[in-house]
C-alpha cells in the first residue's frame, strides 16, 4: 500500500475511533456519575442550564472522555502510519484540541476545567498514544 493512503487512513481510523471513544463516554456519563437533580444533561441547553449546579466530579467523565479519545485515536494513527507516526498522532492531538475549543467557546464550563482540558487531554495525550504505539519522528531521518 502506498504510503501516504496509509497514512491518510491511520488519520481517518484515529478520528473515527477516538471520536467513538469520545463519545461512548460522553453518552454513559451519567451511569457512572449521576449527573445533578433536575438536570438534564442530554442537550446543550441542558447543559448550560446545570452548569452552576454541577460539581467538580460531574467534570471527571467529560475530561476522561477527551484525553482517551485523544489517547487511544493517536494511539491507533501512530501504529498504522507507514511514516510520520508521531507527527500524525501529533495531528490527531490537533483535532481533538481544536474540537474541545469549539466546545469551550460554545458551553460555559468553569474556567478551572477548560484550562485542565485544553492543557491536559490533547497534546499530552497525542504524545503519550504516540510513545505507547512505537512512533519515531520522521522529521529527523529527512534527507536534505
Amino acid at each position: 500500500m502506498h504510503p501516504i493512503l496509509k497514512n491518510t487512513i491511520a488519520v481517518i481510523l484515529g478520528v473515527l475511533i477516538g471520536g467513538t471513544v469520545n463519545s461512548l463516554l460522553v453518552m454513559n456519563s451519567a451511569a457512572l456519575i449521576p449527573p445533578p437533580d433536575g438536570a438534564d444533561l442530554t442537550t446543550m441547553e441542558g447543559l448550560e442550564a446545570a452548569m452552576d449546579i454541577m460539581q467538580p466530579k460531574h467534570f471527571l467523565i467529560p475530561f476522561l472522555a477527551h484525553a482517551l479519545g485523544t489517547l487511544i485515536g493517536a494511539f491507533i494513527t501512530a501504529k498504522i502510519a507507514a511514516s510520520f507516526a508521531k507527527e500524525l498522532a501529533i495531528l490527531i492531538g490537533l483535532l481533538f484540541f481544536v474540537s474541545g475549543t469549539f466546545m469551550v467557546m460554545a458551553l460555559p464550563a468553569p474556567l478551572w476545567f477548560n484550562v485542565t482540558d485544553l492543557l491536559l487531554a490533547y497534546f499530552p495525550m497525542a504524545l503519550l498514544g504516540a510513545k505507547l504505539a512505537g512512533a519515531r519522528s520522521q522529521t529527523s531521518k529527512v534527507s536534505r
